[in-house]
């Protein structure tokens, strides 16, 4: 009897026990979370989320050089034997003014050792000398290729989630910075489980604001603009923190007086003192260079990582660059394309263009006019009384063989009405060139040098 009982009072008591545990498993108040809403800390997105919390540290590269960390305040540095203590981020400034005093300088720095530096995960590294610094320098990927983004940012608070092995909630964690967010993501191991408590918000580089609802939404709100910006990665410090539509809005703002040009290492101001070039909101753009006016188009972009002005002038060539945009400071823009070409604009929003409409249809109403690249033509022989907004052509024995009337605007000058000699001229000729006594008129490959000659 002994020997039959044992085993059936076993088998009961685990069978009371199994139905006990399975009860037990139906009353857990932690909720069981699907794949849709839990995230491997090894996984695409959660590294996405974690580049664009890193800690960038391209805000001090005129310093250290390097966008993968920034070094702790308070440090000291010495330049052109000026020692400058910095305990802020403002205080970057005054190391490039230093710099800036003298466009064409070396630039020295030295840094008094040690320092602390705060790297990509908020980390904290001592550095002893400047062996040690440019080692771990050379170990970051610069020139916008590094793992940080910074064209997106997260609005916080956010609440986060961990779970075991079997996807159930273990715990939240609200965090409130980057920092905090980067520093969750460092205490995670590769198939750790994660959630994110949605919706969150995004603030983008252009100040808009975007909501997801999900980690396939917040993946994308990532990619689709972790390029879309300059994030200033590189060793070029004087490449201010402005924005190509901050640009955009002071080219038009005012004329731009041309400060300097370096051209091959060749200075060529001399040749190009006082020319004064205007960008209007349409692409357009003339410059002012020895009493002539050269028309052109201007355009900016971001490229390799940079702000850059493209420029293209007709006849005008030494202009016709992408220049990359190094420094907006004081009224004054610096371009760059290497340390052997440079050029400084400097805003005059008093300067008046002496060859704007006005000008030009004073100018045109006053004395006869012939055209002085008319060669062998018939041209050559025909004079023009442009007053009143009227046309008169006369041979040379001043008899009239056409008549008709013009127009201006926004350096377009338009010939109407003419039926005789001049028939085939009707229509609208940009103004190209001028001077008081020379205006230069383009339409497609036609050109038309109109002279003033006042003696007759």
């Amino acid at each position: 009897m002994k020997t039959f009982f044992k085993p059936v009072a076993r088998l009961f008591l685990l069978f009371v026990a199994l139905t006990f545990v399975g009860c037990q498993s139906d009353t857990v108040d932690d909720p069981v979370m699907n794949d849709e809403n839990t995230l491997m800390a090894s996984s695409a997105t959660a590294k996405l989320i974690e580049r664009t919390v890193s800690n960038d540290g391209s805000f001090d590269n005129i310093v250290d050089g390097s966008s993968c960390f920034d070094i702790q305040f308070p440090y000291t540095v010495t330049v052109s034997g000026i020692d400058i203590t910095i305990n802020s981020e403002s205080d970057l400034s005054l190391i490039e003014k230093l710099f800036d005093a003298v466009d064409d300088d070396t630039d020295l720095l030295e840094i008094l050792f040690p320092i602390t530096v705060v790297l990509a995960d908020y980390s904290e590294v001592t550095i002893d000398g400047v062996s040690d610094l440019r080692e771990l320098a050379s170990q970051c990927v610069e020139g916008g290729d590094d793992a940080d983004i910074e064209c997106i940012d997260f609005v916080y608070p956010i609440t986060l989630f961990t779970f075991d092995t079997r996807s159930q909630q273990t715990g939240s964690i609200a965090v409130s910075s980057d920092k905090e967010l980067r520093r969750f993501f460092a205490g995670l191991g590769p198939n750790d489980l994660i959630g994110v408590d949605f919706p969150i918000t995004f603030e983008l580089h252009d100040g808009s604001k975007l909501t997801v609802d999900d980690y396939v939404a917040l993946a994308d709100a990532i990619e689709n603009v972790k390029n879309s910006c300059d994030e200033d990665d590189d060793s070029d410090y004087n490449d201010d923190d402005f924005t190509e539509e901050r640009l955009d809005a002071l080219l038009v703002e005012c004329p731009w007086v041309l400060q300097s040009i370096l051209r091959e290492n060749q200075d060529w101001i001399s040749d190009f003192r006082e020319n004064v070039l205007t960008f209007n909101e349409d692409g357009t753009a003339t410059i002012e260079h020895g009493g002539a006016i050269f028309s052109g188009s201007w355009e900016t972009m971001i490229t390799d990582w940079r702000v850059a002005l493209k420029l293209e002038f007709e006849g005008m060539t030494d202009l016709n660059l992408e220049w990359f945009v190094y420094e907006i400071d004081k009224g004054k823009i610096k371009l760059f394309t290497d340390d052997a070409n440079k050029v400084v604009l400097e805003k005059n929003c008093e300067y008046t263009k002496s060859c704007d409409d006005e000008s030009i249809t004073a100018n045109l109403s006053e004395c006869i006019w012939i055209v002085a690249n008319g060669g062998d033509s018939f041209l050559s022989d025909l004079t023009i009384d442009f007053s009143n907004f009227n046309i008169h052509v006369y041979n040379p024995n001043g008899v009239a063989v056409d008549e008709g009337n013009w127009s201006l605007e926004e350096g377009v000058l338009s010939f109407n009405d003419l039926s005789m000699e001049l028939a085939n001229y009707i229509g609208e000729w940009r103004i190209t060139s001028c001077t008081d006594d020379r205006v230069e008129i383009k339409r497609g490959e036609e050109l038309l040098v109109l002279e003033r000659d006042c003696d007759n």
